[in-house]
């Protein structure tokens, strides 16, 4: 993967304990629904076959998947708290320890590659489902184009959040059309609910984001407050533009991010303009690869409190930090935390109103 693909390989902090009840912990396994004999012939499911568009492809599932894999870590997450580790044979890609919560769960399920697996490793598990976060890693470059597991009759699912409103066709991560919502994240909830039979599961899944949501944000407005999300990289510094899941924090929150006048997800902005804009909040994310400069967060504030471009701002100065991790701010139900966390940090830092 390019280096200018930040947000695919970042590792947060431990999340909270309300974390570990807002994202399916502890939830039993789901069984596939039982066959049952139909019109369309003995040994149908009920509610099958599940048609949806997806990323411009209409993908249809004949029958409950019982063999998926997710290639990427905030699609395995969102299948093991479904409840679905007993269905998966295969993850991926994982850039974090997992969610809390889901890691008896997640012992279950065979980790393929830290990173991107073959093609033929994949096929090696008999996949029946194939599930993905990131355009790039159902494409060239990443395992394989989709195309060649639809060859090989393998339906496989495209996180909307990756396409839906966003143009990937130049460098780097791509460029925002319409800002990104938390109702995008839910649909894929919603969509992976009705792939496996458990609409139910991911109703309630839902609802329990929702209701963390309003909690975090519930008798503060933060208004006064400018953010800056910076994700990777000292010598050319990636921070979030204005509509990716930083944005859906921002807009949760009413803060302003600073770099809100670039559409692109991640752009790469020099540290002159940086200190321009100086923020009263800084959101750092804690890395613990070793792909580029200042991965973790300490070293990431070791940089700010020593350059000389970056020392005098207003947030290093009075030590405003915020500290992430990635996952937290891709677009998945770890967003949530993102929410959270700069709720609590901005109210301790004298913003609530």
């Amino acid at each position: 993967m390019p280096l200018a693909h930040p947000a695919r390989f970042a590792v947060p902090l431990l999340a909270g304990a309300v974390l570990l009840t807002g994202c399916g912990a502890g939830r039993p396994p789901a069984a596939a629904p039982a066959p049952a004999s139909s019109a369309a012939g003995a040994g149908a499911a009920s509610g099958y076959p599940v048609a949806l568009d997806n990323c411009g492809q209409r993908i249809t599932i004949d029958r409950p998947p019982s063999r998926a894999v997710a290639l990427d870590q905030g699609s395995a997450e969102i299948l093991l708290a479904l409840g679905l580790a007993d269905r998966m044979v295969g993850t991926a890609t994982w850039t974090d320890p997992v969610l809390k919560g889901l890691e008896k769960e997640n012992a279950k399920v065979p980790r393929l590659a830290e990173r991107y697996p073959s093609f033929e490793k994949v096929l090696d598990t008999e996949p029946d489902f194939v599930s993905a976060s990131f355009l790039y890693t159902l494409g060239k470059g990443g395992v394989a184009p989709r195309e060649r597991f639809g060859a090989l009759g393998v339906p496989t699912y495209l996180s909307p959040s990756d396409c839906v409103g966003k143009d990937n066709s130049g460098d780097g991560d791509g460029v925002r059309t319409r800002p990104l919502t938390m109702d995008d994240v839910y649909g894929e909830i919603r969509d992976l609910g009705r792939v496996f039979g458990v609409p139910e599961r991911a109703g309630e899944l839902v609802g329990e984001l929702r209701d963390r949501v309003t909690k975090a944000t519930a008798g503060a407005g933060f208004g006064r407050a400018s953010v800056l999300y910076w994700y990777s990289d000292s010598q050319g510094p990636y921070m979030a533009g204005c509509c990716g899941a930083p944005g859906i924090v921002s807009r949760t929150l009413g803060v302003r991010n600073v770099f809100d006048d670039t559409h692109e997800e991640w752009p790469q902005i020099n540290w002159e303009t940086v200190a321009e804009r100086d923020p009263d909040v800084l959101v750092i994310a804690d890395l613990t690869r070793k792909a580029q400069s200042a991965e973790s967060a300490a070293k990431k504030i070791e940089f700010l409190e020593s350059h000389p471009v970056t020392r005098n701002m207003t947030a290093v100065r009075k030590k405003r930090y915020v500290i992430l991790g990635g996952q937290a701010l891709n677009p998945t139900p770890r967003t949530v935390e993102s929410i959270e966390k700069v709720a609590a940090a901005l109210r301790t830092y004298g913003f609530a109103k």
